[in-house]
């Protein structure tokens, strides 16, 4: 099993002027640690309440744009591959999306996912002037942006037409590193729309530990009669969750988190990728390094 940490919370106790030298730190530290992955969330304002699970707050506290921190944290490390966990569908045209994914994977030597989703939060939207159309609408676009993506990332240069989206030319010079491209995460466990379109397109899925494991357990066996629907390998996708763990004085233990990832192993998750309220402080990465990562590594 592989462990990525998400960075969803970027107000620390040495302010705005310290956001940089401390998501230094933390970069630094959870990729000489042995985290597979770095993600952050793709919004523009805080999401959720200061009592969440992962210490988000609220809207007014800081909050970076999800791809300039990730061609930060690029420069900064060597091996964690980096995404967004989930790139709202209708905040960027498709094909400069792609473009920008692209960039990111050549400029950190092959590392970058498309984390992608159909996007949910109407208030950030409508505050900065995005349009923000149905749910129903949201998935088709998130429909024809993945089949750009799949076109960009090939020998297809020509045009693209759909219903929301229309191409001229979809010329991607140069092609990402990774082959055949980067992979393609989609967020979220709607089992009509979202696990199908995991079937159909992309290289992993994403669901939220908080869910609880039957109910993991469950989505997944979705996905896979989605997978037999459409010819597809289920092997092939790679199954990833997302959860919050805080370790400390009170609050989990090593013990707990690794019992917890062998839970995850067992129901078939390959990658979990935690967030922390207490990141900033280090030391949890440390222990993440020199304790969970080494026992779970051949869940």
């Amino acid at each position: 099993m592989k462990i990525g940490l998400q960075i969803p919370n970027f107000t620390w106790p040495n302010g705005t002027a310290g956001i940089a030298s401390t998501l230094a730190d933390i970069a630094r530290t959870a990729d000489d640690s042995g985290f597979a992955s770095l993600w952050v969330m793709d919004h523009f304002f805080q999401i959720g309440s200061r009592d969440r699970a992962g210490g988000l707050g609220p809207a007014e506290d800081e909050m970076l744009e999800g791809y300039s921190t990730l061609a930060y944290l690029s420069s900064l490390t060597k091996k964690a591959k980096l995404g967004t966990l989930v790139t709202g569908v209708i905040y960027r045209y498709p094909g400069l999306l792609i473009k920008t994914v692209t960039t990111l994977d050549v400029l950190s030597g092959g590392r970058a996912y498309l984390g992608i989703g159909a996007a949910w939060n109407e208030r950030e939207a409508k505050g900065l002037g995005v349009p923000f159309p149905s749910l129903a609408e949201r998935f088709q676009r998130l429909e024809e942006a993945l089949q750009i993506a799949k076109q960009m990332w090939s020998d297809e240069n020509g045009p693209y037409h759909g219903k929301y989206y229309q191409l001229a030319e979809t010329l991607n010079s140069p092609q990402p590193l990774s082959r055949p491209h980067p992979p393609i995460l989609i967020g979220g466990g709607g089992e009509q729309k979202t696990l199908r379109l995991v079937a159909q397109y992309a290289n992993a899925c994403n669901l939220f530990v908080q869910i609880g494991t039957d109910n993991v357990r469950a989505k997944l066996e979705i996905l896979k009669r989605h997978c037999d629907a459409v010819g597809r390998d289920y092997a092939e996708i790679e199954k990833t969750t997302l959860g919050t763990v805080h370790l400390g004085a009170g609050q989990l233990g090593t013990s707990d988190v690794i019992k917890q990832c062998q839970v995850l192993a067992g129901i078939g998750i390959q990658h979990a990728i935690f967030n922390m309220p207490n990141v900033h402080e280090i030391r949890p990465l440390e222990t993440f390094g020199r304790e969970i990562i080494p026992a779970v590594a051949a869940l």
